[in-house]
């Protein structure tokens, strides 16, 4: 059985980044423009931000492996994904149709439910600089993936890290709802 929304429900999934300790900031904003929230991890995700704060913020487990066979949903179908922060791997194994995590296969099968899908993607200069991701880029793009300008972290002028706008990812979503 699947539980049904009373307000648009994303996905949110969350990539192995530093930048992940801030993803409440993330689910707040999208709380405040009316969406419901689930948080789908990857494993190593879930060592870097504060998961029982993430539960608290939607209400909801953070989920991260598969369902057992019979286990009930805990999130409804989702209205829209954001992936936040997108990773080089991530985003390389999506892009190949690689589903070995649940945040994978989420986001794997979203392609072909139509699901809209907007990513924030934190990968450092040189690791953008690939020739993989370079192409995992075109062909996410070309499956409708919307993407927010690259973050690469980093310190800003001060010694601090700029910001990573993760509202940037809910703009993005804007012209689908």
């Amino acid at each position: 059985m699947t539980e049904v929304a009373s307000k648009p429900f994303l996905y949110v999934v969350v990539c192995a980044s530093g930048i992940a300790e801030d993803i409440s900031k993330l689910i707040t904003a999208a709380q405040e423009r009316g969406w419901e929230v689930g948080v789908v991890a990857t494993p190593l995700a879930l060592r870097f931000f504060d998961t029982g704060t993430v539960e608290t913020l939607t209400g909801r487990p953070i989920r991260s492996a598969w369902r057992t066979p019979g286990e009930t949903r805990p999130f409804p179908a989702p209205d829209a994904i954001v992936v936040a922060p997108a990773t080089f791997n991530t985003v390389n194994k999506w892009a190949a149709g690689l589903a070995d995590t649940l945040a994978l296969g989420t986001l794997c099968e979203a392609y072909g439910l139509g699901v809209p899908i907007a990513a924030l993607p934190c990968v450092s200069e040189a690791l953008a600089a690939h020739p993989a991701y370079r192409a995992s880029l075109e062909r996410l793009g070309g499956m409708g993936v919307r993407f927010g300008e690259p973050y690469a972290g980093g310190t800003d002028k001060k010694g601090g890290r700029p910001d990573f706008g993760w509202e940037r990812a809910l703009d993005l979503l804007t012209p689908l709802r």
